[in-house]
């Protein structure tokens, strides 16, 4: 239905798509991610971490910042190129998934949930730039994208460290309920917004059912799983390495938002032997 559409209107899906990518990845690094650096910079998170790190996220905060910069460029120069105007929403999916989550959780666990969904997105966001090398994607959008990417690989290395100090500094009373979340901030951070994509169908001239069945068939079930498996695979394999699999809420919940493979649980994700992932240092950067 939507390769049928006429020319304008499946360029529009795919400007529409740029817009909302760049919102998620604007938003992220500002409104999220930068919050933690800061915090992690000046010594608020309450987990001892070496000089080095410390340091260092002032680096990330400087990275993340430019970033968002050159997304919001690239926005602004897309309406001006093609005179398409955005109507994805003030805030995207992900944001909104999130603050729910932080108010459902106790306020004493607030900061740690918002840690975590770092360390998830810090971990995540790597395996999901690759704009390809397909001629149809615009030489800028490539360039910014790879550009990302590079700095998003130093990114993952730190908070892979990260995550292997903070681990064994969450009060025990807390591990439990913070490893079964982990799985819905992965969630979080990768599920598609349906209602976004359905809203933005129904302007091109389809019909509510007719958006709802393109999205319905877009993002079955399997294929949202098979692409969260992926692109998770390292974060998972850090969480098993820091023992937050230890916890058999954190297996179940990781089976529950299909993660994990039901033969993969509960017996073989027992805790691998931890790997040196000590942090090296400004050097890194």
């Amino acid at each position: 239905m939507v390769q049928e559409l006429p020319d304008p209107q499946r360029n529009e899906v795919l400007t529409q798509h740029l817009y909302r990518y760049l919102q998620f990845t604007t938003q992220l690094e500002q409104l999220v991610v930068n919050k933690t650096m800061l915090d992690i910079a000046y010594g608020r998170i309450g987990v001892d971490l070496p000089r080095g790190m410390v340091f260092d996220a002032h680096k990330i905060y400087c990275d993340e910042a430019y970033h968002a910069l050159f997304s919001m460029d690239m926005y602004r120069q897309v309406i001006d190129a093609t005179g398409v105007a955005p109507r994805i929403g003030s805030e995207p999916h992900f944001f909104r998934r999130l603050r729910r989550l932080l108010e459902d959780v106790d306020p004493s666990m607030r900061l740690l949930v918002e840690l975590l969904f770092v360390f998830c997105s810090e971990t995540l966001i790597s395996g999901t730039l690759d704009s390809g090398r397909d001629q149809q994607v615009d030489p800028a959008v490539h360039e910014m994208v790879k550009d990302h990417a590079k700095d998003e690989g130093k990114h993952h290395a730190y908070f892979a460290s990260f995550l292997f100090h903070l681990w064994p500094q969450i009060h025990a009373k807390y591990q439990e309920s913070a490893a079964a979340l982990i799985p819905d901030l992965i969630m979080t951070f990768l599920e598609p917004d349906r209602e976004s994509l359905v809203g933005e169908l129904c302007g091109y001239d389809l019909s509510r059912n007719e958006a709802e069945q393109v999205v319905a068939e877009t993002f079955t079930g399997d294929v949202v799983s098979e692409y969260a498996r992926a692109t998770a695979r390292h974060t998972l394999r850090y969480c098993r390495e820091a023992g937050v699999l230890d916890h058999p809420a954190a297996v179940e919940r990781f089976h529950e938002l299909g993660l994990i493979e039901e033969d993969q649980c509960p017996a073989s994700m027992q805790s691998a032997p931890q790997k040196d992932r000590t942090w090296k240092g400004s050097g890194r950067f």
